[in-house]
């Protein structure tokens, strides 16, 4: 039986979403082994509807994978959860078609990125960026709707020779007391993207960069603020709407 759930994870202590060599901590590694104890040793594939890297968080992650074992759904989410270490936990699992893949079936993503603009907070900090100088937040969510359309992102990516043209739908940001969060959906993201528009933000709000150069910088499609990027903790996959994408978008992927 095919089934898909919603994954949360604290994503401090992996080295990102998917599986890489023995011995090395991945969310898919986990959630791969917590299923081959309950299906009787045997290994199914977890996929997943983004790839996200080392220290990012999700709160809304998307998986599917296909149980060999006879369990009702409800059993399954709790057997799961179970055998999964306290920070990583599934919900909403249910049943779907056997050709289901999240990562085709994405319309698009958001991520948030969570910046403590106070005094130093160890508690907060763990997944947040501890920002001490102050915010212009006016600014930075000016300069964040230059970044809203279809773009080359290749400023705003790792080193890839993979087509680097996304379309960003909102970039939202929001201050409440010392919180300040970057909200950015898009069909799909580079590898690192979201990080490296969240420094080139933080740049703007510190007043070291003009919304003019963010401009620039784009169009520049080379590494902006020489490939700067925000720390991985401040992070979160904070959803994933599934559903039919425009065919423009179709065949992009989602590495985060």
């Amino acid at each position: 039986m095919r089934y898909r759930a919603t994954v949360e994870y604290d994503g401090t202590d992996f080295a990102g979403f998917q599986a890489q060599r023995p011995g090395i901590r991945t969310v898919q590694g986990e959630l791969e082994a917590a299923l081959s104890r309950l299906g009787n040793g045997v290994r199914q594939p977890v996929d997943g509807a983004g790839r996200t890297d080392a220290g990012v968080h999700a709160l809304d992650q998307v998986i599917a994978f296909t149980f060999v074992g006879r369990m009702s759904a409800p059993r399954l989410e709790a057997a799961l959860n179970g055998h999964l270490p306290p920070d990583v936990a599934i919900r909403d699992l249910r049943a779907v078609a056997p050709e289901f893949h999240p990562r085709r079936a994405a319309r698009y993503r958001e991520y948030r990125y969570t910046v403590w603009n106070g005094p130093r907070s160890p508690l907060r900090e763990r997944t947040a960026f501890g920002v001490r100088a102050p915010l212009d937040v006016v600014a930075m969510a000016r300069a964040g709707q230059v970044l809203e359309g279809r773009h080359d992102f290749k400023a705003f990516a790792a080193a890839t020779d993979r087509p680097s043209v996304r379309t960003v739908h909102a970039v939202r940001v929001r201050r409440q007391g010392s919180l300040v969060t970057i909200d950015v959906r898009a069909d799909s993201f580079l590898r690192g993207m979201v990080r490296r528009i969240v420094a080139v933000l933080l740049e703007v709000g510190r007043g070291t960069m003009t919304e003019l150069e963010v401009r620039e910088a784009l169009a520049a499609r080379q590494p902006a603020r020489n490939g700067a990027s925000a720390p991985a903790k401040g992070l979160c996959l904070r959803r994933v709407v599934l559903g039919r994408r425009p065919e423009a978008t179709n065949g992009t992927d989602g590495d985060d």
